[in-house]
């Protein structure tokens, strides 16, 4: 029996002889979010209401929430959608009320299954949250999550600045394709320290070309020793007679460059000491596995988050992007390639892992030889070590121990 009362826009129930259980599902967008509540018998609590991204609209969230049964179970669940949703979390957290994130292409999948219609509004959204709750294991977040979401926001924005400071150098060397196209290749195409010495002190072919005895003791200290003079004698020719031509507006291009180049080089530099403290005083069972240093564990710890949301490492490796595709239908069967969804800067971490692991870790390089006697390419043989590592790294912060080879199968 299901007793009703309204109270201006809350609806209580009361089941007698049983138990409720709360299905809040909330649409984030960036100025609100649309709200829905039902029960696990699919009948309403609220229907849809939107509240304001502020504190105006959150309390009003929070008195809707105290207005229910506080003896039942209230389940909250909204999609991953990047920033929008953190101030709410943090929210829900001090309110101390558990909520589930989860990924937007679950929910897609959920309403496809739903119905054959297109129509997409954010009060439809909002209620098949709800009601996707229902039908899934609740996994909220962990408390204290803030921690694990500022070394996610620092990782993700060093990987911004170091994609700009590369964007700086082809930008750089363009320019000295017009005035100096001999300087790039005469340090074998890298900018080393030395090259960028050059490049911010002097710039321009024509003030190479005059440097003295005092340049080179300069660039020796700078090369400690490896800049000989011979090399030096040899840039000064280049310079002397390179096809480049200079002018204002290039030399003005080159200096600005310079100057951002810099700068993004200062706040890269800034942040990877930041990330290091914060993943040494965490201490990931990671970081003991040889091969992987802390700015790799702290990118693989913060992208994971809590890892008691995974019950295997298959799904952290479906959470990577990492697993194959696979497609079975009658007789036909057949595998496919990595299926690429989940955090990409975690998958690009985690590939970029495999030439370090198999040169410093006795374990992977093994597995990897043995993976390439098998037949398998390089790119394959890579993607296997990786998966080996996840497994690895499941294992580890499952059990709180740290990496030991000797007890590796």
């Amino acid at each position: 029996m299901v007793g009703i009362f309204v109270d201006k826009q809350t609806v209580h129930y009361y089941i007698l002889g049983g138990i409720i259980m709360y299905f809040v599902g909330i649409d984030i967008s960036k100025f609100k979010h649309d709200c829905f509540i039902t029960t696990e018998s699919g009948e309403f609590v609220i229907n849809s209401f939107s509240i304001k991204n502020d504190n105006d609209g959150f309390q009003e969230l929070l008195s809707v929430l105290k207005s229910l049964d506080s003896s039942q179970e209230i389940r909250i669940g909204f999609e991953a959608t990047a920033h929008y949703a953190l101030n709410l979390k943090l929210f829900l957290e001090k309110a101390h009320y558990s909520f589930m994130e989860f990924n937007p292409v679950l929910l897609a999948k959920f309403n496809k299954s739903q119905t054959l219609r297109r129509t997409k509004t954010d009060a439809i959204d909002c209620t098949s949250i709800a009601r996707w709750l229902m039908t899934v294991e609740y996994k909220p977040c962990s408390v204290g999550f803030y921690h694990t979401y500022s070394l996610k926001s620092l990782t993700r924005l060093r990987d911004t600045l170091v994609k700009q400071r590369s964007f700086y150098i082809v930008k750089i060397t363009n320019v000295l394709d017009h005035i100096f196209p001999e300087f790039k290749p005469f340090f074998k195409n890298r900018f080393s320290k030395t090259a960028l010495y050059l490049l911010e002190n002097y710039g321009t072919a024509e003030k190479m070309a005059r440097m003295n005895s005092a340049s080179y003791e300069n660039l020796r200290k700078i090369s400690r020793g490896k800049f000989s003079m011979q090399k030096f004698l040899k840039l000064k020719d280049l310079a002397s007679n390179t096809v480049g031509e200079s002018n204002e507006i290039f030399v003005s291009q080159l200096n600005s460059l310079m100057n951002l180049y810099k700068q993004s080089c200062i706040e890269v530099n800034s942040l990877e000491q930041q990330i290091i403290s914060l993943i040494e005083e965490i201490n990931p069972h990671t970081l003991s596995i040889p091969g992987i240093g802390p700015l790799s564990a702290a990118v693989i710890y913060a992208e994971y988050g809590d890892l008691s949301k995974f019950d295997s490492p298959s799904q952290m490796l479906s959470f990577a992007g990492l697993e194959p595709g696979y497609y079975q239908s009658g007789t036909s069967e057949h595998g496919g390639h990595m299926v690429k969804r989940g955090s990409s800067h975690l998958r690009f971490t985690l590939m970029n892992l495999c030439i370090p692991l198999i040169q410093y870790n006795m374990v992977f390089a093994e597995y990897y030889a043995k993976k390439r006697n098998e037949g398998k390419t390089h790119r394959v043989a890579c993607s296997h070590v990786i998966k080996k590592l996840v497994r690895v790294i499941f294992t580890l912060e499952k059990n709180d121990i740290d990496f030991d080879p000797a007890k590796l199968r």
